[in-house]
């Protein structure tokens, strides 16, 4: 099986999405005679080179994490790259991976659908989509911590490797839960009250020199002060 991937994260080489990947694609290559080739999207200047890539491919992996409930820049403009390929015969299946660091589910559900979609609206057979929540961190983690999720995508690279589909208990064991009960998000509430849920997105912020910024808005600030769109 030829098996052609897409990297959709802006952080290319040092991102998450080539964390999970790499695992997935270790599992993927222990089937004899399979093989891959992976392209990054934050090379936005290789719009042909990623549309040639997508048309020649045998089956298709695209891997990203969720931005604002959707997808990063990127990710869109190479799917709306892909329009002359619409309805074509020859089209690929396709297959997605998104992750992120929200815990529940259900915050990835609806781009889920518009991925079942897309893959209907182009002509490509649907694989399916894994979703994997909790993965802002995974490459700060001790190995003891990520030994269970690594050897999850390993498995489901391994399956798909042997049969071109996902593992259904493997994609809904990623998911965990859909989420969180009463009790978890009361707990959560507190947590936050007291800061130790932004503990990581703080230290982020400051490293990035944006710490003191937090609380912009410079869309709202622009219409109060008469000058935004028009």
């Amino acid at each position: 099986m030829r098996l052609t991937v897409f990297n959709g994260s802006p952080r290319g080489k040092t991102s998450n999405s080539k964390v999970l990947l790499e695992h997935f694609l270790s599992g993927f290559s222990e089937t004899e005679g399979n093989t891959h080739e992976v392209f990054y999207l934050n090379r936005v200047k290789s719009q042909e080179e990623f549309v040639k890539a997508f048309r020649e491919a045998e089956r298709v992996l695209m891997a990203f994490p969720l931005y604002t409930d959707a997808m990063p820049a990127m990710v869109k403009t190479f799917i709306e790259s892909l329009e002359p390929l619409r309805g074509r015969e020859a089209n690929p299946p396709v297959g997605f991976i998104i992750h992120s660091g929200f815990q529940e589910a259900m915050h990835s559900r609806y781009l889920e659908r518009y991925l079942d979609k897309l893959s209907r609206r182009l002509g490509s057979p649907y694989i399916g989509t894994i979703v994997k929540g909790s993965s802002e961190g995974i490459q700060a983690m001790p190995p003891m911590m990520t030994r269970k999720l690594f050897r999850s995508f390993h498995e489901l690279g391994r399956v798909f490797g042997e049969t071109g589909e996902f593992d259904k208990e493997l994609v809904r064991g990623l998911a965990k839960r859909e989420r969180f009960s009463w009790s978890g998000r009361l707990f959560l509430n507190v947590m936050a009250k007291i800061g130790i849920v932004d503990t990581f997105w703080n230290s982020q912020l400051k490293a990035n020199g944006a710490y003191e910024r937090r609380w912009a808005r410079p869309y709202a600030d622009s219409v109060q002060r008469g000058d935004g769109a028009r």
